[in-house]
């Protein structure tokens, strides 16, 4: 009763989440360009800015309560990372913008989660909007955050929508003085956050090979409703991961073939590496698309093949029982001139005769192997 209302409930909750995301773009018409209207998911926690700042021999980390604080790192030498979870804080953008000499639009795509992933050039910064992928509370649904960046000369400013992130290993790697990462520059840096992402892609598409076979198997031995709203529910995970991944090969493929000084030609080499990471990622989702659709195909089949054995059952039985209906309807006929009704073994002679036409038909049947 509770799944099925909460089924029930679900067009009531689309509507709702539609008519949001509907009144969100409404307030934005008529504005002026670069206005900033947090369009996404509702929030209510906290900005949450952390800072790296390092050099080949030097670290400084820090969790900031003030986005002025990190003000003043724009012209302190070595790389500096500020990462900003919550840009739902508008007014947190709009300051940190001001400082850092963001281009209003690029400020109105950040707090815009609904961004195509995409790369711009302003000659002093390049602009990188992407979206990170993982699995939600028991890895039932999967979860798509917004990832912008700001690469500059020295600095990476990164933003994202709500706390917690795959960038922990990155974070290991400043904190560790031998790594390569301490001795390049801003854009390795950047490489490193979206090799990151991109790579999490590939722990994406084993879990859903895994989830894959497991439907698999349940479907091939009991078809279901419950596993064909599974295979849908997949199917509609898979083309959104795919309407993500694909321009993120476009962005790849710009950063590596760009002509941008932010990006040293050392660093090319290993944006190439992330292009093919997503090439191989693309041709993955293809892939699990065609066994989705394949197992939707062997679903209709079996549900056909199962109503098929059972009209066969069925259609037996009714051929069975026509001849024998016919001589209980003959004999059932209130005449009293009938033949055979004197017969003090009639009625035994009738059941017996109706018994062999029925064994007649099944042997005939067995015969043909249509049993």
């Amino acid at each position: 009763m509770v799944r099925q209302s909460a089924e029930a409930d679900w067009p009531r909750k689309a509507n709702e989440k539609m008519a949001r995301f509907v009144k969100k773009y409404r307030d934005k018409v008529g504005n002026p360009p670069g206005t900033l209207i947090h369009i996404g998911r509702e929030k209510t926690a906290e900005c949450r800015i952390s800072l790296f700042h390092y050099t080949e021999s030097q670290l400084e980390e820090r969790g900031l309560s003030d986005v002025s604080e990190c003000f003043p790192y724009r012209d302190r030498g070595g790389v500096t990372w500020i990462n900003i979870d919550g840009v739902h804080h508008t007014g947190i953008i709009e300051a940190l913008g001001a400082h850092f000499e963001i281009h209003p639009l690029v400020l109105s795509d950040i707090v815009n989660t609904n961004q195509r992933p995409k790369l711009e050039d302003y000659q002093d910064y390049l602009f990188l909007a992407m979206k990170m992928v993982y699995f939600g509370p028991l890895e039932k649904a999967l979860v798509f955050e917004q990832v912008s960046m700001v690469i500059g000369r020295n600095l990476v400013i990164s933003f994202q929508e709500s706390e917690g992130d795959l960038f922990e290993p990155v974070r290991k790697r400043i904190r560790s003085s031998g790594g390569r990462i301490r001795k390049a520059g801003p854009d390795y840096l950047a490489y490193a956050l979206i090799d990151t992402i991109v790579d999490n892609y590939f722990v994406i598409m084993e879990r859903f090979g895994e989830k894959i076979e497991e439907v698999e198997e349940d479907l091939l031995q009991n078809p279901t409703e419950k596993i064909m709203q599974e295979i849908h529910g997949m199917k509609r995970e898979m083309i959104h991961l795919r309407r993500t991944v694909w321009p993120l090969r476009e962005v790849s493929g710009a950063l590596e073939k760009g002509e941008s000084k932010i990006i040293n030609r050392s660093t090319r080499v290993y944006l190439r590496d992330i292009y093919d990471h997503t090439i191989q990622v693309i041709d993955t989702i293809e892939s699990s698309r065609d066994i989705l659709s394949g197992l939707l195909d062997i679903y209709l089949t079996s549900v056909s093949n199962r109503l098929n054995s059972v009209m066969k059952v069925l259609t037996i039985i009714a051929t069975i029982f026509m001849p024998l209906t016919f001589i209980a309807g003959v004999y059932g006929m209130n005449f009293i001139f009938m033949p055979e009704l004197e017969w003090r073994l009639g009625y035994p002679l009738v059941m017996m005769f109706m018994l062999v036409i029925g064994l007649s038909m099944l042997i005939y049947f067995k015969r043909k192997k249509w049993l």
